[in-house]
């Protein structure tokens, strides 16, 4: 118990003891100070020797390797869009228009009608060949008629003969009668056939009223109007039409140039050809060459050149001008250009295990990226994968470099 007491003792407080003496104002002021120079140095510290330092490296951008062919131009000349296939359809006779089935910019099928004239004429004709037809039926059928009864006579007779009942004059005269009549069925025959014939070209002049198109196209001008004449055949007076419209075939549109004797030996048949028609400059048209022209203008000292369109559209028209690039021999797409990008080869380094490039970003630091590295592009080197065109790739990394480095461009001496 004595020891407990002590013990008690012992923890209580001695409110007499005499407090510290409270510090003086200079020696917190001498502490503050010290504590803000060592943050201070531990700043300055931080600042040279705890942040990334900054390369200097020398960049490039990432170019995209351009498709397409290797062909170039070897001569540059100028023409017209032409239609093999174009016509004036006009009547086979002359007629006055009755009506017109066609507007200008219609498309219209082979033996589809484009106008009929009056047919009262070739009408009246036909009638009559039909009535001529029928009268020399009706004429053939009684000779026929007659023949078949001199053939019974002239039987009868011969009978009558051989029995010694009737003289031999009266059987003479039956068959001659007979042998005339024969010959007048064949007359009649031939009649018939003549007015048969008779009718199908008065049909024909019937059908010469109805004009028709010759072929499918688009028809590019309307010539006639009802009432008005039309002839095959120029009238010379400027008050007869000599067609009812003009249609084109859309599917034989070519193109026709004139090449200069001077240049014409570097154009070659099945040559290619880039057309660029006058009204749309920035379509390029795949064309042939068709056929050289074996024959030159004295006067233009020129050649004419067929060249094919291998583009079928709407917009190419006929007489449109036009200029073609008549070009060497295309080279495939893949010999000409390898897919992907090209950039400086020493931008592609190993590091580790595989094939980098350092990429620079907007905050100018550079991102260590894996590409796929092709084949040897004189100084530069392809990519196929890995890296976009535009980019920006610093080359010739130092070793130092990693992914999230800061760089500057190194200015040029």
């Amino acid at each position: 118990m004595n020891a407990s007491a002590e013990l008690l003792k012992e923890l209580r407080i001695d409110r007499k003891a005499a407090s510290p003496p409270p510090s003086s104002p200079r020696r917190g002021r001498w502490i503050g100070l010290a504590i803000l120079i060592v943050l201070l140095l531990a700043g300055i510290g931080w600042y040279m020797f705890g942040r990334s330092p900054v390369i200097e490296v020398t960049t490039a951008p990432v170019v995209a390797i351009q498709q397409g062919t290797a062909s170039s131009s070897v001569l540059d000349a100028s023409g017209y869009v032409v239609a093999r296939r174009m016509a004036t359809v006009s009547a086979k006779i002359t007629g006055k228009v009755r009506e017109v089935m066609i507007e200008e910019g219609m498309r219209v099928e082979e033996g589809q009608v484009m106008a009929t004239l009056d047919p009262i004429d070739a009408n009246a004709q036909r009638s009559l060949s039909a009535s001529q037809l029928e009268a020399a039926r009706s004429q053939l059928a009684g000779l026929q008629a007659q023949v078949t009864q001199a053939n019974a006579e002239a039987g009868r007779l011969q009978t009558l003969v051989n029995q010694q009942l009737v003289s031999r004059s009266q059987y003479d005269q039956a068959i001659a009668q007979r042998d005339s009549l024969r010959a007048q069925l064949r007359t009649a025959e031939r009649n018939t056939r003549v007015a048969n014939d008779a009718l199908a070209i008065a049909d024909l002049g019937v059908d010469n009223n109805t004009v028709r198109a010759p072929f499918s196209g688009v028809v590019t001008a309307k010539a006639a109007q009802p009432g008005e004449i039309v002839s095959p055949l120029s009238a010379g007076g400027g008050f007869t039409r000599t067609g009812i419209g003009t249609i084109v075939d859309m599917e034989s549109l070519e193109i026709e140039v004139e090449v200069g004797e001077s240049f014409i030996g570097r154009v070659q048949p099945k040559m290619p050809v880039e057309a660029t028609l006058n009204a749309y400059p920035d379509w390029k048209i795949p064309a042939e060459v068709i056929a050289i022209i074996p024959t030159a203008d004295r006067g233009k000292a020129t050649v004419k050149v067929r060249v094919a369109l291998k583009v079928k559209d709407p917009r190419i028209v006929p007489e449109m001008g036009v200029r073609v690039s008549f070009l060497e021999a295309a080279v495939p797409a893949q010999a000409a250009a390898p897919k992907g990008v090209r950039v400086p080869a020493g931008a592609i380094v190993e590091r580790g295990q595989g094939t980098v490039a350092f990429v620079v970003g907007d905050d100018r630091q550079v991102e260590q990226r894996v590409v796929v590295a092709g084949a040897a592009l004189n100084t530069d080197r392809q990519v196929s994968q890995g890296l976009a065109a535009g980019e920006v790739v610093v080359v010739d990394p130092p070793a130092e470099l990693h992914d999230g480095s800061t760089i500057v461009e190194k200015q040029q001496p």
